[in-house]
């Protein structure tokens, strides 16, 4: 058997971080991030980057104490896809996409009010089709590598469920998965305000290969926020046309009514949109929707 040194580890694992931003970039140079739109076909979102965060990071410890025992942490769902591995926490990175929306999709959510463009919705609808692909595609090819990997949002038992602090909370969240990884802090609407603001669709695929940590360049969970960090902005909640947030938070359960109530608008609008729906107004139109304020 071969010992590889601590340098000749670190210099592997770069080398697969290299590979996997390479093969993330290509993916979404392809076929896959398309709108689906026969009048105005174009890619859904802008290039992709990626985050990592350890699989034993402390922080991991912390959101499963505010979200409960249900919520997964990262060896736990790794063992539902592998449950005859002997891997540990500390073998195990998580690996964070960041795929921010177009300019354009941007340009017209900015420009919308009461009710999204129909840009973004496309990009909503279909996003499993493409981040959810992109995820799935960097798991093969790291399975490829002769790694194991595994999407943890697409394993059979992942849900949705009522939360008593929450309101809804999940068994995997790539949001607080991204902010483990050093990519953003939250905001008062609960998006995550990353390097290219909130205005983005994330994915997460956990793997067996220690990979370059993303530094973490905050310390508070909302750092970004203008609302907390300041006392100012409040700018997202004049954005939101239900009143769902507020200097209270994000009322998740008045969100997703309205959600609920876009579905037959965006049906009768766009017949091949049948099944969608979606709002994000909050996320743009506002200091945080292409940065984060003040850097």
């Amino acid at each position: 058997m071969v010992h590889l040194s601590v340098n000749q580890r670190s210099l592997e694992s770069q080398g697969v971080l290299n590979l996997l931003e390479r093969e993330a970039a290509s993916f979404m140079d392809g076929p896959a991030n398309d709108n689906r739109s026969t009048e105005k076909p174009e890619k859904a979102y802008a290039s992709p980057f990626l985050g990592v965060a350890a699989g034993d990071d402390a922080y991991w410890e912390k959101i499963a104490q505010a979200a409960g025992e249900r919520h997964w942490q990262p060896l736990e769902a790794f063992k539902k896809a592998f449950p005859q591995s002997q891997i540990m926490a500390g073998q195990l990175s998580v690996l964070v996409m960041v795929c921010p929306q177009t300019p354009e999709t941007i340009q017209d959510q900015k420009a919308s009010s009461g009710f999204p463009a129909e840009r973004w919705i496309r990009s909503r609808f279909y996003h499993e089709q493409i981040v959810g692909a992109l995820c799935e595609h960097l798991a093969g090819y790291l399975m490829n590598l002769g790694y194991l990997a595994m999407v943890p949002d697409h394993l059979n038992d992942f849900t949705v469920y009522p939360h008593e602090r929450f309101q809804l909370a999940s068994t995997w969240s790539h949001r607080h998965a991204a902010f483990v990884a050093g990519q953003g802090t939250f905001g008062l609407c609960d998006a995550l305000i990353t390097k290219v603001g909130k205005a983005h669709r994330l994915g997460t695929v956990i793997v067996n290969c220690r990979l370059p940590v993303t530094p973490r360049s905050y310390s508070q969970t909302y750092e970004y926020c203008l609302f907390y960090s300041k006392g100012s902005c409040h700018k997202c909640a004049k954005r939101c046309p239900v009143g769902a947030i507020s200097s209270a938070g994000h009322d998740k359960n008045l969100c997703q009514g309205f959600l609920n109530s876009t579905k037959a608008i965006i049906k009768e609008k766009s017949p091949d949109l049948s099944g969608a729906y979606g709002c994000g107004l909050c996320q743009t139109n506002v200091p945080c929707e292409v940065r984060v304020p003040g850097h």
